[in-house]
């Protein structure tokens, strides 16, 4: 199928992980995709869809470098259809460690970035576009050891609610994924008594795939969602459910 045939998509945070599964994903529904990296990469070609994958290097912290990839859709395609933020972090602080650094690491990548990459995004978005935010189900438990990244996609979620409500006149949906644990690169390098213990603890018995949490981006960002704004779709084996 090519449910976002024609599609122009920005993916902040788009190559590697979730990211990279989400702009694979749309890629073979037909999306030209621009994927951001802070390391950047090669440009690549999605042979089983007509869409493809341009990567631009971009710090998603950076207002400079989010102004510059904004500014680089606007010349070569003039609009943006579908926009996606999946650029985040999480690190490991109970209450008595949090330090300035560790506070203003996470909320300038999990929060303050997304912002103004969305306020430059929607710029460029017309009636029927769509914005799908990359949450957690963090942001609902309490997870010791882990309350500002918890506190940082507790703000995404809320922002999907609002952003909904002001921009719902101009024809712009916004949605959020929330996953659980995810079988990413990240979570590779945890101990195996660690994956195991998070195994443990979801209904379903693993942990998830990326191209899982692809699959639900990819229904908030197509038509086949025309009706749902405002809405988190939690993609987690039943983990935060049950």
């Amino acid at each position: 199928m090519n449910r976002l045939a024609n599609k122009i998509a920005l993916v902040i945070g788009g190559v590697g992980g979730i990211g990279g599964a989400i702009s694979q994903r749309f890629a073979s529904e037909g999306a030209r995709v621009y994927a951001t990296s802070r390391k950047g990469g090669e440009n690549i070609s999605e042979s089983e869809g007509s869409g493809s994958i341009r990567v631009i290097q971009a710090d998603a912290n950076e207002k400079t470098d989010l102004k510059r990839v904004i500014e680089h859709i606007r010349s070569k395609e003039g609009r943006i259809d579908v926009f996606v933020v999946n650029a985040g972090l999480s690190e490991y602080a109970p209450l008595e460690e949090i330090s300035d650094d560790h506070f203003d690491r996470a909320f300038g990548l999990n929060v303050r970035s997304l912002v103004f990459a969305a306020q430059g995004a929607v710029d460029l978005m017309q009636s029927g576009g769509t914005i799908v935010l990359i949450g957690s189900i963090a942001g609902d438990i309490g997870t010791k050891g882990y309350g500002v990244y918890g506190a940082t996609k507790a703000a995404v979620r809320s922002f999907t609610r609002t952003w909904a409500n002001e921009l719902a006149p101009r024809g712009v949906r916004v949605n959020v994924v929330s996953p659980g644990p995810t079988d990413t690169a990240m979570m590779a390098s945890a101990s195996q008594e660690v994956r195991d213990a998070l195994s443990g603890m979801i209904p379903l018995g693993r942990m998830g795939r990326p191209e899982e949490v692809a699959a639900a981006a990819l229904f908030l960002a197509s038509d086949e969602s025309s009706f749902t704004t405002g809405a988190e779709l939690v993609v987690d084996g039943g983990m935060a459910q049950v």
